[in-house]
């Protein structure tokens, strides 16, 4: 039993490789990936070294790609993440339309990509169901928008 694991090791690698690169859809952040390819260079590894080979092979891979292959990617695919924003953040400047009638001094309510958020009014006149209005600040989960002019 020992002889057929020696002599399929490349299938460990294999599942090893697959299996990391599964889990680094769920992180994104290109870290699991440099385990996959550590994996892969084992894999490749398997018919010229034995199991600890294989294994320094595996460390080695992984390193050399965290160093040299993860700077590259995070640079090439998060171009813009530092200034990202998220969340409510990210309604700053969208137009919506609005839902519920926004009452001058009172909230209403906007939709916003199927959302529907709650709204004050920055101009000082009622804005009707219907109007475009777009958004010009927040507090905390309250929309702050203003009429679009069509």
């Amino acid at each position: 039993m020992i002889e057929y694991f020696q002599s399929n090791m490349w299938q460990l690698w294999l599942l090893v490789c697959l299996l990391c690169l599964i889990l680094e859809l769920t992180s994104g952040d290109f870290f699991i990936m440099c385990f996959s390819l550590g994996a892969l260079a084992a894999l490749v590894a398997t018919p010229f070294t034995g199991f600890v080979g294989q294994l320094v092979v595996w460390m080695l891979g992984t390193v050399l790609c965290l160093l040299f292959v993860r700077p590259v990617m995070l640079k090439y695919f998060h171009k813009k993440d530092s200034d990202r924003p998220s969340n409510a953040d990210a309604l700053m400047g969208r137009t919506g339309t609005v839902s519920q009638t926004i009452v001058a001094g009172d909230h209403g309510r906007v939709k916003i990509d199927g959302d529907d958020w709650k709204a004050v009014s920055a101009a000082t006149t009622d804005i009707p169901v219907g109007a475009k209005v777009k958004v010009v600040g927040r507090d905390s989960i309250i929309l702050t928008v203003t009429p679009v002019n069509q």
